[in-house]
């Protein structure tokens, strides 16, 4: 007859079997049930059309996935059976998991863009614009990589006058992520006008920290504009959609932040000549200002008044000067008219028969003033007849 087991017994004996013979396995499903514990474990289940098995991913392998599982995902899981004997219930204890038909780290690449584009991170409005002219930069990048030697090449060649701070950041592997932000931060704090974030060429694995949500919400708090310059051409990281600016090499964005000081002499030159061409068209038009204003000054200052008036004062005593030549001329003409009358009229020179000039108290005086018994004096220029008035007749 068979002994009875006990239930633990029976259990212990399916967890051995169970977990003994099923130490590896590699399962594809759908993925249901899905809970992120607090603890830092998945728990999950796999299902197809008929049937369903749990799941749980500890937290250690949980933290590797590169995407979040969600409901209803496809996805392949690998790992070996686990019996929790107290229950009698077993699960999949999974060591890692892939989606079905793509790659982890592609799935997780747009799960987490989809994540930031919704949270407004790729806003073409909240982008901020580089300055023209660059002092400082602050370089997120590794002292030993091949990034560094390129950007300081291109500087060199391109803009000398710029400052290159260089902040030693660890780009690949589990820890860099987390580098990488806490250096971006520090770079805000320095004062520079731009700050590159990159690293040279690698595969996706090795550019990975440049997808994680860590170094993009570095990225987006950042109050000095930030370059993302990672990798070659072809690749395309989550920080190139955060940051401002999206360089396809390192190199790359030296050349597109930096002026070039070659063209800047030659635009400096031609500067220089336009303004000295500009300062010359000046200066005539001022100068000819200037002549006429000056003419103009000289017909209406005080010495060209002063001037004009002995001009007219000249012109006034030539006149002046005609008139009493004509005036003397015609004064001396009457003088000569009335001298050649007085010779004519002069008593002395009348000796005309009958003509006399009578004088009373020896003065000149006239017949009607001459009363009877007078004595009066009747004269010529040859002849004085002294005579009495005895009688006076009116004609």
């Amino acid at each position: 007859m068979q002994t009875p087991l006990t239930v633990s017994t029976l259990n212990n004996q399916i967890k051995s079997l169970l977990e003994t013979h099923y130490l590896s396995v590699m399962v594809q499903a759908e993925v249901s049930r899905v809970t992120y514990h607090t603890s830092g474990h998945l728990y999950f289940s796999l299902k197809d059309s008929s049937s369903s098995i749990s799941c749980v991913m500890f937290k250690g392998n949980n933290q590797r996935l590169k995407f979040r599982v969600e409901e209803g995902m496809e996805v392949i899981v690998s790992g070996g059976i686990s019996v929790y004997s107290p229950r009698g219930t077993y699960q999949i204890n999974c060591t890692s998991m892939e989606p079905s038909g793509s790659g982890a780290l592609a799935l997780a690449y747009e799960q987490l863009k989809e994540k930031l584009y919704q949270k407004g991170y790729f806003e073409a409005d909240r982008k901020k614009i580089l300055p023209k002219f660059v002092k400082k930069i602050a370089l997120v990048t590794s002292e030993t990589g091949a990034a560094i030697e390129d950007m300081k090449r291109v500087t060199a060649k391109r803009w000398p006058l710029v400052e290159l701070i260089l902040i030693d950041t660890t780009v690949q592997g589990e820890k860099a992520a987390s580098m990488i932000a806490q250096n971006i931060a520090i770079a805000d704090s320095l004062g520079v006008d731009i700050i590159v974030v990159g690293r040279g060429g690698g595969s996706i694995e090795d550019l990975w920290a440049f997808n994680e949500e860590i170094v993009a919400d570095a990225i987006y708090n950042a109050n000095t504009p930030i370059v993302s310059a990672v990798g070659h051409e072809i690749d395309t990281v989550i920080s190139d959609y955060c940051s401002d600016l999206r360089a396809p090499t390192p190199s790359a964005a030296m050349e597109m932040i930096l002026p070039d000081i070659s063209e800047m002499q030659i635009y400096l030159d031609g500067l220089l000549n336009q303004y000295e061409h500009s300062m010359l068209r000046v200066i005539n038009e001022h100068s000819q200002t200037l002549k006429h204003l000056q003419s103009s000054f000289n017909q209406h200052s005080f010495e060209r008044k002063i001037e004009y008036s002995m001009d007219e004062v000249k012109a006034i005593k030539e006149r002046f000067d005609n008139y009493m030549d004509m005036l003397f001329a015609k004064k001396s003409r009457n003088i000569s008219d009335l001298l050649d009358l007085f010779s004519h009229n002069n008593p002395k020179n009348r000796d005309k028969l009958g003509f006399a000039q009578i004088l009373k108290d020896g003065k000149k005086a006239d017949l009607s003033f001459i009363k009877v018994d007078d004595e009066i004096d009747i004269l010529n220029s040859k002849v004085k007849i002294r005579a009495k008035i005895r009688s006076i007749t009116s004609l």
